[in-house]
């Protein structure tokens, strides 16, 4: 089995999975712009201890690369958990990721996220870079 063969793309209608990317759809080569991954902008993913998202990496693939580039990571650790019990801690943190980022060639950027129940969801957005 590889990885690819359990990683999900299309999201269900109850709950939203796949991370979005918003980015622009070109930038000029060499000038800082900022992208965000986030899951749930349009549909809510549940955020309690029993069902969240535990982390969104960003990854940029450059066009004709054989690899792609590790570029931004976070992990959301705090989803209500207490001594008192499930859901009733002060804290929940949000799954939202924002970079700046630098490209000197178009490709493509691509965010995966995990849930702690439904596993792996990815989004893929080219990127165009104009000299």
């Amino acid at each position: 089995m590889k990885v690819a063969e359990i990683i999900q793309s299309a999201d269900w209608k109850a709950e939203k999975h796949v991370p979005v990317l918003d980015a622009p759809d070109s930038v000029k080569a060499g000038e800082k712009f900022t992208v965000q991954a986030m899951v749930g902008k349009e549909i809510a993913h549940p955020n309690t201890t029993e069902h969240h998202i535990r982390w969104i990496r960003i990854y940029f693939k450059p066009d004709g690369g054989k690899f792609a580039y590790d570029v931004a990571f976070a992990e959301f650790s705090a989803h209500g958990e207490a001594v008192e019990g499930p859901n009733k801690g002060p804290v929940y943190t949000e799954p939202s990721l924002q970079a700046a980022l630098k490209l000197s060639t178009s490709g493509t950027l691509l965010a995966v996220s995990y849930c702690n129940i439904h596993g792996l969801w990815e989004f893929a957005k080219p990127i165009k870079v104009e000299a």
